[in-house]
């Protein structure tokens, strides 16, 4: 028999995580990318890649192509304005009987208030971009596709010492958490799925502390070494919309479906053990 193969949908910062951990338990990787020169370091790092723009229908044969020769299927890139960009490209008939699985966010469930968000409760997006990542995932869930709900991802290259590097103020926001998952973390419970595919409906992936952002990004000058951040209180005339809209919204998110599921348990269980792995791997 030979080896698994898997294609996913867009080639960002978890997509390559879950490429690095999927190819060194012996799964063929295709990933898709609009990019020729991200398609050259695609192919360099060993996977195949396909280069394809889903916003241009003659690019739609290649992407079906790829998708038909795979295993599984992996859609890790955010809906625009008109929905996911990849779904028009695929009939039912080239998704059915595939493993599916679809990154999404934890924005979906809106603002909690500091309280628990759960898989079985109904989402309630409060921004315009979570309110087209549940539209998104309703699209998806349709062919049977798995939905990652992922907090807020870090990882090399993308954590809390980039943050401070950048000498970035950090907003106070009184009584203000949230959920974090390492990438690595969001790669083992994709290869977790991958085994157990009568596990389907959604699955948060977060790890067991919600924190606020000045606790973290001090513990990570601890870490490092470095002079603590830069904190104030929240000012909207400072913040960029990004920043307003994050801090709008309050919530935990239980991972506990995923362990009971799945079996998987984070290797960072909080963002100290992350943020520490990844400094010594610096």
């Amino acid at each position: 028999m030979g080896a698994r193969s898997i294609c996913l949908l867009g080639f960002g910062f978890t997509a390559k995580a879950v490429a690095r951990r999927l190819s060194a338990e012996g799964w063929r990787v295709h990933a898709s990318t609009r990019s020729a020169e991200q398609a050259e370091q695609i192919r360099a790092q060993g996977y195949q890649p396909v280069l394809a723009d889903p916003a241009k229908p003659d690019d739609h044969d290649a992407l079906r192509a790829a998708v038909s020769a795979c295993d599984a299927v992996l859609a890790c890139a955010p809906p625009g304005e008109a929905g996911d960009p990849f779904l028009p490209a695929f009939s039912a008939e080239i998704l059915n009987g595939k493993w599916l699985g679809y990154l999404s966010t934890t924005g979906v469930y809106g603002d909690r208030q500091g309280g628990w968000a759960f898989e079985y409760e109904p989402v309630s997006p409060g921004q315009q971009r979570s309110i087209r990542r549940a539209a998104a995932e309703a699209d998806w869930l349709k062919h049977g596709a798995r939905l990652f709900r992922l907090a807020g991802i870090y990882g090399p290259g993308r954590s809390a010492f980039d943050r401070l590097e950048a000498d970035k103020v950090v907003f106070d926001v009184p009584g203000h958490v949230f959920s974090r998952v390492h990438a690595d973390d969001i790669a083992q419970a994709i290869a977790l799925s991958l085994e157990q595919p009568e596990a389907k409906g959604a699955f948060n992936l977060a790890d067991d502390w919600p924190d606020t952002q000045p606790h973290v990004m001090t513990g990570a000058a601890e870490i490092a070494g470095l002079p603590g951040p830069r904190i104030e209180p929240f000012d909207p005339d400072k913040a960029s919309p990004m920043q307003a809209s994050f801090y709008a919204e309050c919530r935990r998110v239980s991972n506990a479906r995923a362990k009971a599921a799945l079996g998987w348990r984070p290797r960072y269980p909080s963002w100290r053990e992350g943020l520490q792995a990844i400094w010594d791997q610096r």
